[in-house]
C-alpha cells in the first residue's frame, strides 16, 4: 500500500503588490507555521520518503521548512505543474514516481488540494494553509493511480491546533 501526505502550502505575505502570485514569499505565520507541520511529521512517524513541491516560492519555502523540521534528508524535487494545478496534475506526477516510495509528501495549492482529497477519500475537506492531510491510497504500485483511486483518510492537522 502507498500512502501521501498532502500539505497546502503556509500563509504567504501580500505586502509586496509588485511580486506576481507565483513570487510570494510566506509571511510570519507561514514561518511559524511551517516547522510545526514538520515536527509533526517526526513524531507521527510520517516523515516521507519522497517531497514534490509547487515550485511557486511559498510552497517551495514551505516544503524546505517541513523537511528540516521533520529530519528528512533527501531531495525535494520543485514541480512546476503543479502551480495552480487541478487534481489531475497531482495524479499525473504520482503516476511517474519510483515504486521504491511507500510515503509521498506532496506540497501545493488550493482548490487543487481540496479537490485531490475529495477525489481520492470521498470526503469535503477545507484546507486552510500549512494544513496536513493522510491517505491510504488501495494501490501497490504508483502507476496505477488514476482519477478513480479511492484511500482512506488516515489523518488531517492543521497548524492552529499546535499554536
Amino acid at each position: 500500500m502507498k500512502s501521501i501526505l498532502i500539505l497546502r502550502h503556509a500563509k504567504s505575505s501580500w505586502k509586496h503588490p509588485e511580486l506576481s502570485d507565483h513570487n510570494r514569499p510566506l509571511n510570519k505565520r507561514g514561518k511559524r507555521d511551517a516547522p510545526l507541520m514538520g515536527e509533526l511529521l517526526k513524531n507521527e512517524h510520517l516523515i516521507p520518503e519522497f517531497i514534490i513541491s509547487s515550485d511557486a516560492k511559498r510552497a517551495h519555502s514551505t516544503a524546505k521548512i517541513v523537511a528540516k523540521a521533520s529530519g528528512y534528508k533527501e531531495e525535494i524535487v520543485f514541480n512546476q505543474s503543479l502551480y495552480a494545478a487541478g487534481p489531475a496534475a497531482y495524479i499525473d506526477v504520482l503516476r511517474d514516481l519510483s515504486n521504491e516510495y511507500t510515503r509521498v509528501l506532496m506540497v501545493g495549492h488550493n482548490p487543487g488540494l481540496e479537490e485531490l482529497v475529495s477525489m481520492l477519500t470521498g470526503e469535503s475537506h477545507s484546507l486552510s494553509t500549512c494544513s496536513l492531510v493522510h491517505i491510504q491510497l488501495r494501490v501497490n504500485k504508483w502507476t496505477e493511480m488514476d482519477n478513480k483511486t479511492k484511500g482512506k483518510l488516515s489523518g488531517i492537522w492543521y497548524p492552529r491546533d499546535f499554536v
